[in-house]
């Protein structure tokens, strides 16, 4: 048996790969729909205008995919009135016309239809004839010059100009021409290449004249100086024409200093805008192909272990306000703007290129946590004729929701892609090699003719079915995700594993012949990398989210659902839906519109497993740990002894720390003897003379022994902290609460709010300030020995502060901006309405027709805690004549 051999993996062409009936055919299906229907005049509109031709009538498709200010003009670098006096809006206008190109593109590989190739072939027709519109003005640099605005951008950046007078000029250029690099690639549009070779001839002429000391302040400007991935399409148009200017241009989109600090060794990330450095990573890797400059490779490499898993949450998306935070920090880094798409969408470009790179699971295993979750659960379950109907962000914050539509952003049009695409890298191959790498129902087509299916109701079910319709000879790869490694089944048997976690068949396949694949899909909690408290609930590769309106983190309490390999057993399933410690989950890959908790906080406060209960309590020492973070903080065990000796060893070390004494000691042994965790009907306990040694199984009674210094003084006390205060349903509490330390046995009582120092307790500790508030409390009896107690509550007492801005467009129209700002639970919605409209919920800019009178908008916010602010007006001047 072998492995997977490094640099000799190819994903089979989307041509290649029908999707079948399952849960990424939703989404597909629903998409699909978008690309067969939307105008192809509405995606060309906002490039006719700026180049001065017929827009047919047709309007844009909205949002940053806009006309603009109506008196801007198409100004080249010398026209340009000047910041603060040129007339301008959507500056991003362009891109989402891009990655429309490349959806119709991607689509027409996926399926076949040549409606959408011609679909295709007619959005680049009408670029081409704005191209050479723009052209034939003279007053641009070059006649490959394409955009939906004047060249100023571009000279501006070069000028150092700042996010806001300029909107990442190359950022945009690059989405325009890698749907001509796909309109080309998967349609054989030929008119296609020779734009991109245009586009490509004149962005070498901008970018090679320029110092590269300029380049890097020119890349380092936050989001002006964002350029997507100019360097993936620049190493295509090489790799396609063989012309080294382009090559030598791609060189010109690096970040010296990422790239040095990752060959060093060095984490630069905290800080950096994600998806500003995302996409050049999967063009540094088309870099290493055309040169065999390994430092390209070594980076990207490096850069993704920064990433992946330290910064990702548990969905697959990473970053906070699209930027990144602290290493190894995921828990610590929740705010209430996580995971933006687009990055995720980079991220799986990269795994798969450097999973064909080197075979490593790892790749595929993200790939199938990030496009199950994150990238399906994006697109809402709903047909649209107009919205993409995606996610921007896949928020991971208590009581989080997701909010679809997104017309005309960057994360629309990269779910444009996305949703044609889900069969993308399930197959692929080398010499005498087939390798599954993702269980996504579907069937590829052989080099050599003949078929092979795969067949699942996977996430639903663990069994995958491999369908041969061909004739094949050599190795069938079939991956194992690291969460089914000890239950897995192939035709029945357990076959050995390759170091990159693949079960390898080696033999003549023949039509007709099938291969079976079962996988257990436990129930699972996942601690996070930086707070083994703070969990997700993963039901095999589907992360679960809890419906709850709550807006604070919800409890849960698993002991007693503990099976022996650390999985949760006894829930219940209802379809989709998953049932467990009085919550009802649904699958992050649903498209719902529900609240949810992405992540759970443990708080067992008393000790249990499953099938019995001694009713110790669970305490806690000053570090946060205890017995059951102590027994299950691995994981799990893998046979009933290595559980009863975890139990032993746990209670030992508990006792000696003071969370236990004696008597509930023997109470937790004999409790963990008579589990039901394994499958048994439970075991009887007797107890030896005290020792040092570890329980002996004799067939179904455990002996244990304690040490003679386990437990021998009085009952510790118990601790307890309850919160004084009427909590919202939000779980905020919209008034100031206080703690109320108490406990039954004599004790000197102690409390500290956060980092606080310790304090004596007397009457109650009142909660000040508003956000997130942790007591910790601490008991010491007359013995000297300390118990501790944590409780957490989150306080909001004030409205957001919202605010309005109106923005005239001509004569007869103005933009009306409604946002709010609250730093503490952050802000649910926005309301508005005038004397005509009833109230509506809408945060996105609006345009709003003016009338012969002055019109009243009144707006008013609501935070997340449940706060409303005063209803605020602003008034619309009247119109002009």
């Amino acid at each position: 048996m072998t492995g997977l051999a490094p640099s000799a993996l190819e994903p089979f062409p989307l041509r290649d790969v029908e999707l079948l009936d399952g849960v990424q055919s939703r989404a597909a299906g629903q998409m699909l729909h978008l690309a067969r229907v939307f105008p192809v005049d509405r995606v060309l509109a906002v490039f006719r205008a700026n180049a001065g031709l017929d827009t047919r009538g047709a309007l844009p498709p909205g949002n940053w995919e806009d006309f603009g200010h109506p008196d801007e003009r198409p100004w080249s670098a010398e026209e340009y009135p000047g910041a603060g006096v040129a007339p301008t809006a959507s500056l991003l206008r362009g891109h989402y016309a891009g990655h429309f190109l490349s959806m119709v593109a991607l689509a027409h590989a996926s399926t076949g239809e040549e409606s959408l190739r011609a679909k295709a072939w007619e959005i680049v027709a009408g670029l081409a004839e704005v191209r050479d519109a723009l052209a034939a003005t003279g007053r641009y640099s070059h006649p490959g010059f394409l955009a939906a605005y004047g060249e100023w951008q571009f000279s501006r950046l070069e000028d150092l100009a700042p996010y806001g007078e300029i909107w990442a000029p190359y950022y945009t250029c690059h989405k325009i021409m890698a749907g001509l690099l796909d309109a080309h690639e998967h349609t054989g549009s030929e008119q296609a290449l020779e734009l991109a070779v245009g586009m490509g001839h004149w962005v070498a002429g901008r970018v090679l004249r320029l110092e590269r000391a300029h380049l890097q302040r020119m890349w380092s400007l936050y989001i002006a100086g964002e350029f997507g991935g100019m360097n993936e399409s620049l190493a295509a148009l090489h790799r396609i024409t063989g012309e080294e200017v382009f090559l030598r241009a791609a060189a010109a989109f690096e970040l010296d200093h990422l790239l040095e600090g990752a060959a060093q060794g060095r984490d630069l990330l905290d800080g950096m805008h994600a998806n500003q450095h995302l996409p050049m990573l999967v063009g540094h890797l088309d870099q290493y192909d055309a040169t065999g400059e390994t430092r390209y490779l070594d980076a990207v490499t490096a850069l993704w272990d920064q990433v992946v898993p330290g910064r990702t949450f548990a969905h697959g998306g990473t970053g906070e306000g699209e930027l990144w935070g602290p290493a190894d920090t995921v828990a610590g880094f929740i705010g209430r703007r996580n995971a933006e798409s687009c990055a995720t969408y980079n991220l799986l470009k990269i795994a798969r290129s450097l999973f064909a790179r080197t075979g490593d699971a790892r790749y595929p295993e993200y790939a199938e946590r990030a496009w199950l979750n994150h990238m399906v659960g994006s697109r809402a379950d709903l047909d649209s004729d107009v919205s993409p109907e995606v996610v921007y962000m896949y928020p991971v914050d208590a009581g989080a929701v997701r909010e679809y539509d997104n017309v005309g952003t960057c994360c629309g049009g990269t779910g444009l892609e996305t949703h044609v695409k889900h069969q993308d890298w399930v197959w692929f191959h080398a010499p005498g090699k087939l390798v599954v790498a993702r269980h996504v129902p579907s069937r590829v087509t052989l080099p050599g003719g003949g078929s092979v299916a795969l067949r699942t109701g996977y996430p639903r079910d663990g069994r995958v079915v491999v369908e041969f319709d061909a004739d094949f000879s050599g190795e069938l790869h079939l991956r194992v995700p690291s969460w089914a490694t000890a239950g897995y089944l192939v035709d029945g048997e357990r076959v050995p594993l390759t170091d990159g976690g693949f079960a390898v068949l080696s033999r003549d396949f023949r039509r007709g012949d099938e291969v079976e694949l079962v996988l257990p899909l436990p129930l699972r909690l996942v601690s996070t990398v930086d707070d083994p408290t703070l969990v997700s609930v993963e039901l095999g590769p589907t992360v679960l989210l809890a419906r709850d309106d709550a807006a604070t983190v919800l409890p849960v309490s698993p002991a007693a659902f503990r099976g022996l390999d650390g999985s949760l057993v006894g829930y219940e399933r209802d379809g989709d839906l998953v049932s467990f410690g009085g919550l009802t989950f649904e699958p992050a890959w649903s498209g719902g519109d529900a609240r949810y908790h992405a992540y759970l906080r443990l708080s067992d406060e008393e000790i249990a497993f499953a099938g019995s209960a001694p009713g110790v309590p669970n305490r806690q020492d000053g570090a946060g740990w205890s017995f059951l973070t102590g027994l299950w903080g691995s994981g799990g065990h893998g046979t009933a002894e290595a559980f009863l000796v975890s139990a032993h060893a746990n209670v030992v070390r508990a006792a000696r720390a003071g969370l236990l004494d004696r008597e509930e000691a023997v109470a937790v042994l004999e409790a963990a003897a008579s589990s039901t965790l394994d499958g048994s009907a439970g075991r009887e306990s007797t107890f030896l003379p005290d020792s040092d040694a570890g329980p002996v199984l004799r067939d179904d009674v455990v002996e244990w022994s304690l040490p003679a210094d386990i437990g021998t003084q009085e009952p510790l006390p118990v601790l307890r902290v309850d919160v004084l205060g009427e909590r919202a349903s939000s779980g905020w509490y919209t008034s100031p609460p206080a703690f109320k330390v108490s406990t039954v046995q004599p004790a000197d009582l102690e409390a500290a709010l956060g980092d606080a120092d310790w304090s004596p307790v007397t009457t109650t500790v009142p909660v000040q300030g508003q956000g997130t508030h942790v007591l910790r409390a601490r008991a010491t009896d007359a013995l000297g020995r300390v118990v501790h107690a944590r409780s957490e509550v989150s306080v909001d007492s004030e409205p957001p502060t919202p605010r309005s801005k109106v923005r005239p467009l001509g004569p007869s129209n103005v933009e009306v901006t409604l946002d709010a700002t609250d730093d503490v639970s952050g802000v649910d919605r926005i309301r508005w309405r005038t004397a005509e409209t009833f109230w509506g919920v809408y945060q996105e800019p609006f345009t709003r027709a003016l009338h012969d009178e002055p019109q009243i908008l009144e707006f008013t916010a609501t935070d997340r805690a449940g706060n409303t602010s005063q209803v605020h007006q602003v008034v619309l001047p009247p119109r002009q004549a």
